[in-house]
């Protein structure tokens, strides 16, 4: 059976993580979570006093650090030179500075020439913010999530609660409104909907909702490709 490449694209706080987790792990595919590779680049920079703006240093930094996923308990870890930084690149001032650090065009290009190195043999389920639409635009499924700024910064605020961080939900809205105006509005890869890539809107639907969707699509492609093959 055909191994697929699976993309998964929407702005923070629509669960892509969540659903990419448990999709790839019921398919036996790689989740390649695209925006913690993003993440990581941020926290390495911000390690190092690499400010946003100074594209060349971003860019030596992409060919020193190197960025790994694992799974320790069960659980997936993003590992930055061998550490597990997991927790670290979820925090809000990460990613604020998140969105200034995907906007330089140098970190881009490592970070999706690293992406197409992982999912190319397929078998993969990649999620972000362009993989649709720059990094896999050929990709044999493609689904674009989408929520309310008020939803998904309220799902953001009871997340970072949950873990102990002190946080508002009224600045954590305006920070998940903050993080989509500089996603949408960036010159190198732009979050964008993919035209052929199906549409799912979170705001009111649970996690196996969506996924009783993604299932249903994937298992649509399998029938088709089987007639087609006929």
């Amino acid at each position: 059976m055909k191994k697929l490449i699976i993309a998964i694209d929407g702005p923070s706080g629509v669960g892509k993580s969540t659903l990419s987790k448990v999709l790839a792990h019921e398919l036996g595919y790689l989740n390649l979570d695209t925006g913690a590779m993003y993440r990581t680049v941020a926290l390495a920079a911000s390690r190092r006093s690499i400010d946003a703006s100074d594209h060349d240093a971003l860019r030596l930094l992409c060919d020193e650090i190197v960025i790994e996923f694992s799974i320790k308990g069960g659980k997936d870890c993003v590992l930055l030179n061998n550490e597990d930084v997991s927790a670290e690149i979820r925090t809000p001032e990460i990613s604020l500075l998140t969105a200034a650090v995907a906007a330089c065009s140098e970190v881009r290009q490592a970070m999706v020439a690293r992406q197409r190195e992982l999912g190319n043999a397929g078998g993969v389920v990649l999620e972000g913010r362009d993989i649709g639409t720059v990094v896999f635009p050929d990709a044999d499924i493609k689904f674009f999530l989408k929520a309310s700024a008020g939803v998904r910064g309220r799902r953001r605020f009871l997340e970072l609660q949950a873990n102990g961080a002190d946080v508002e939900l009224a600045r954590t809205i305006a920070e998940v409104e903050a993080r989509d105006e500089a996603d949408i509005n960036r010159a190198t890869s732009p979050l964008r909907q993919a035209e052929d890539a199906l549409v799912i809107d979170t705001t009111n639907l649970d996690i196996p909702q969506v996924l009783e969707r993604m299932f249903e699509t994937v298992k649509d492609f399998f029938c088709e490709q089987g007639e087609g093959s006929r």
